[in-house]
């Protein structure tokens, strides 16, 4: 399905942010923006297609850390692959603007989790 304008422009203002964090490229995947850190994947952003979720954004950890996993699991904006520990792809799904800030946060956990 597709984006609202809405998301394509949450996903724009991201996408423009953590597209001048050190080290990271883009590159489109299937309606997507995926942004890498060297060569490890640590987010996806939609630009033209909706991901899990119509407001929705994703991210990777491998694996992700505790104490993070425990944040996860307490935001009911998040949802996961599998509870099971380790890695693998988390959706956060945005419903205002207001809520940038904190999708932001979890972009910037994963992109420091793929560090190389």
């Amino acid at each position: 399905m597709r984006i609202s304008e809405e998301m394509q422009q949450w996903s724009d203002l991201l996408g423009d942010e953590i597209g001048g964090w050190p080290g990271v490229t883009s590159r489109p995947m299937f309606g997507l923006a995926g942004f890498y850190r060297g060569k490890k994947i640590f987010a996806a952003l939609p630009r033209t297609r909706a991901l899990r979720a119509p407001n929705a954004i994703i991210f990777k950890f491998d694996p992700m850390p505790p104490g993070l996993l425990k944040r996860a699991k307490e935001d009911p904006r998040m949802s996961r692959e599998s509870d099971a520990p380790g890695s693998g792809w988390c959706t956060f799904e945005i419903s205002s603007a207001d809520e940038l800030r904190d999708a932001l946060w979890w972009l910037n956990r994963a992109y420091q989790e793929a560090e190389a």
